[in-house]
């Protein structure tokens, strides 16, 4: 399967390109505004992954939906006028979406929706992440995930639930707060602890990356399942089979 990486140039880019073979994979484009990449597919391209800027996404997702390409998108940050347009275009293509691809952060999701239902509303909620210096986006793609998942687990309302971080004068916590922190700092690939803090105990729900491998890795699995696929957004539940 021959592929174009969008964003190629940067971190994600790089160690996707260099595991590309290992997954059975062709990298016919490479993709960035920097020096020396493509700054288009070539027209023998089967199948796109997206690690670029979320301003990127729109133009891209509409011309691989034109040509009939599976789409996989790792970039986040989307706002709300960009993710219309994924959606839309997500009628043509298959489309997965996600803010993190390593199957072990998957299996926290499963996790934290489960212990969300489970503990109920006599535990309260935290997520907390931390990135490297370099990441521009806050609180992580992951992280609104892990507080989404909480959120559906106790059946909430996430917009009515969630808040981020805290300053000032703010008050008794309501008992179905999600609270999501953002951390940055040195060259942390990424952290994400949800806490479920009750009056005896407490239980928290780790992930540590050690590399990009694993995202990289997830991605471009993302992409071979993928094609073929009935136009619609999925997302690594699908992909892992934890969803239909």
């Amino acid at each position: 399967m021959k592929i174009a990486i969008l964003g190629a140039g940067g971190r994600m880019g790089k160690m996707l390109d260099s595991l590309s073979g290992a997954c059975g994979l062709e990298v016919v484009s490479r993709i960035d505004i920097l020096e020396g990449y493509d700054r288009e597919w070539r027209e023998d391209v089967e199948g796109v992954v997206d690690f670029s800027f979320h301003k990127a996404v729109p133009e891209f997702v509409k011309k691989a939906a034109a040509q009939n390409l599976p789409y996989v998108i790792g970039t986040t940050g989307l706002d709300v006028a960009e993710q219309a347009i994924v959606n839309e275009e997500a009628k043509k293509i298959p489309i997965v979406q996600s803010g993190n691809y390593s199957l072990g952060v998957n299996l926290l999701l499963e996790l934290t929706r489960r212990a969300s239902s489970a503990l109920g509303s006599l535990y309260d909620i935290e997520v907390v992440e931390m990135h490297h210096r370099h990441k521009k986006d806050a609180p992580s793609g992951t992280a609104l995930m892990l507080a989404k998942a909480a959120a559906e687990g106790r059946n909430l309302d996430f917009d009515s639930a969630a808040i981020y971080g805290r300053h000032g004068e703010s008050g008794e916590r309501p008992i179905d707060q999600i609270a999501i922190h953002a951390l940055r700092g040195g060259s942390v690939v990424g952290d994400h602890t949800v806490i479920f803090a009750g009056e005896v105990e407490r239980v928290e729900l780790t992930h540590r990356a050690q590399t990009r491998e694993a995202f990289a890795m997830g991605a471009l699995s993302a992409l071979k399942w993928a094609k073929g696929k009935a136009p619609g957004i999925y997302t690594m539940r699908n992909v892992l089979g934890f969803a239909d």
